[in-house]
């Protein structure tokens, strides 16, 4: 079984269908990036399912750029200038971000909008289980993901300038009509768990308008941990931030611990504990004590809700790579993961009757 890491680690040649004018975007960031100099270089990320992602080299200095993907693309989708926007307002907040550079929307560039930011050297874990890192330390990565995640949660959005980035209430309500589109513009075939799930959703959302900061994509793959300690110096990937309420960003890093290895790289029956592993109940209590809430109620709405969107998300990954535009070459396999998600969230409804 090839794991997620050996499929999305690294870097390499860039992609047929995501080429650009690389003399073009020598001379925007000559123009526009403190201290660039020297002959520029550019390799694409082999990770990421939506926004193409390149490692830009010049002289001892590297650089990634983030764009948006080029063809017909689903409205708000892929929105460069949010994550742009959300990195830049916490530079100084606490939260470990890359520093920010440049954005442009200008076409002639990379013939779609973009930005720069600061590459950040360290580890990425691409796989729940976290092979090559000794047992003693697993645990220790998972809660320097959880403390990064309480820390985030309690940003003052409103002191950070991030005031009217998204709209405070009805979180959740918004979010299903939002997937249940983006799902239904993209459907390539019928998955009855999908069609069930849009419909009893909306009718079973708890009363809960808590709102912060929320990242949308907080998984272990979306963090750079130090190369030897277990601390996250980056969160990256913010393409579905927005403010909303916490606990979907929390149910989403839980959710490896409700999927099977496979075909969903989760971590659903293998023996976590001799693994050192932490358990999904004490990765909710660690993030309840870390922001003092006194209890989580609604936990398996919650999860259900997480799988569901996942879903519409993999299935938009199916529809573009039908299109050759996706921006993994792992695409195909990873829109499949669209009806099993699906089919396990509807199998989790029996949690909540």
């Amino acid at each position: 079984m090839t794991s997620r890491g050996e499929m999305f680690s690294g870097t390499g040649p860039v992609r047929e269908q995501h080429r650009f004018d690389e003399a073009a975007l020598q001379r925007y960031m000559a123009k526009h990036v403190e201290g660039f100099t020297g002959r520029l270089r550019v390799q694409q990320f082999r990770g990421g399912q939506s926004n193409p992602s390149y490692l830009l080299s010049a002289g001892d200095r590297r650089y990634v750029l983030r764009r948006k993907p080029p063809g017909t693309l689903l409205p708000s989708a892929h929105a460069v200038d949010r994550e742009y926007r959300i990195i830049s307002a916490l530079q100084d907040s606490g939260v470990p971000v890359p520093r920010t550079y440049a954005l442009s929307d200008d076409p002639s560039v990379v013939g779609t909008a973009f930005y720069v930011m600061e590459y950040v050297d360290g580890r990425i874990f691409w796989d729940a289980p976290l092979p090559g890192v000794a047992p003693g330390e697993r645990a220790a990565i998972y809660e320097a993901a959880i403390e990064t995640l309480a820390r985030l949660h309690g940003v003052d959005y409103e002191s950070a300038g991030l005031g009217g980035f998204g709209n405070p209430g009805n979180y959740f309500a918004r979010q299903v009509s939002r997937w249940s589109r983006q799902y239904k513009a993209s459907e390539t075939e019928t998955i009855a768990a999908m069609d069930r799930l849009i419909e009893w959703l909306p009718q079973n959302i708890p009363e809960d308008d808590t709102t912060t900061i929320v990242h949308g994509d907080f998984q272990l793959s979306n963090l750079i941990f130090h190369p030897t300690e277990p601390r996250v110096v980056a969160v990256l990937d913010w393409e579905l931030s927005t403010l909303g309420n916490p606990l979907a960003d929390l149910a989403y890093h839980c959710l490896p611990w409700r999927l099977p290895p496979e075909p969903l790289d989760g971590i659903k029956g293998l023996d976590i504990t001799s693994m050192g592993l932490p358990t999904e109940d004490q990765r909710i209590e660690s993030y309840r004590r870390r922001t003092g809430r006194k209890r989580i109620d609604h936990w398996e709405f919650y999860m259900v809700f997480t799988m569901f969107r996942l879903a519409a998300i993999m299935q938009g990954i199916a529809a573009r790579a039908l299109e050759g535009t996706a921006s993994s070459e792992q695409a195909v396999a990873q829109g499949q993961r669209a009806r099993p998600l699906a089919e396990l969230a509807e199998a989790h409804l029996a949690n909540l009757s």
